[in-house]
């Protein structure tokens, strides 16, 4: 894997982490309440969810992936996916309140049912698995469907986000202090934003094949 490639996964698996939702809260609350072991516990079983998600979206659209890998309009398919994502994500005012986001735990640590409480919270939105299907069609896409540099980036992407988590349990009362319902809500539809920007500019990547290079140029640039 090339430098950039390793940077845009962990910049992913950061991005993940600060996006709010559900999981994030009662990963906070749980640091609060329970300490950094339960916390720890709970957040194996959502990445556990993540990884679940990611190995169905793999297999799942593997045989068209490889089909149609060499088409350019396969970013129009993965940006679109993502582009809906945001725009649920941006309209959603699920979490504009955080005390509607309420959820119950055992009076003891009791970290098998911790990490369980984790995997279902996860993997019960079915956007996650939208978000990772986009994710792997991009990423397949540009890494030419070749499974162990597939493998070692979404590798990168979760330890990323694991490690971004650790930080958040270890700054659980800080932020739970400086999340107020308004920024909560507020910096969600800044990641329905990102996510839009980021599908509609991988959908103009499908549209123009021929300026691909001069496109691709311009990205690195950027970066």
């Amino acid at each position: 894997m090339t430098f950039s490639e390793i940077k845009d996964a962990i910049l992913i698996g950061f991005f993940l982490a600060f996006m709010i939702g559900p999981v994030f809260f009662m990963l906070i609350k749980t640091s609060i309440l329970k300490g950094f072991r339960a916390a720890f516990v709970f957040d194996i079983g959502v990445i556990c969810g993540d990884i679940s998600f990611i190995l169905m979206a793999y297999y799942g659209s593997k045989s068209l992936l490889e089909k149609i890998k060499d088409d350019p309009r396969l970013f129009y398919i993965g940006g679109l996916i993502l582009l809906v994502y945001g725009i649920i994500t941006y309209l959603d005012k699920g979490q504009k309140n955080i005390d509607e986001t309420t959820f119950v735990l055992p009076e003891k640590s009791n970290y098998i049912k911790l990490f369980f409480k984790g995997f279902l919270l996860n993997f019960i939105n079915i956007g996650v698995l939208a978000f990772w299907l986009g994710m792997i069609v991009i990423v397949g896409s540009n890494l030419q469907m070749d499974a162990s540099k597939i493998f070692n980036y979404f590798t990168i992407i979760i330890i990323s986000y694991l490690i971004t988590d650790i930080g958040k349990i270890l700054l659980a009362k800080q932020l739970k202090k400086k999340l107020t319902p308004n920024i909560a809500y507020k910096i969600k539809r800044a990641m329905g934003i990102l996510l839009m920007i980021f599908g509609i500019v991988l959908i103009l990547k499908g549209f123009i094949p021929k300026e691909n290079q001069i496109f691709n140029h311009v990205i690195e640039q950027v970066e």
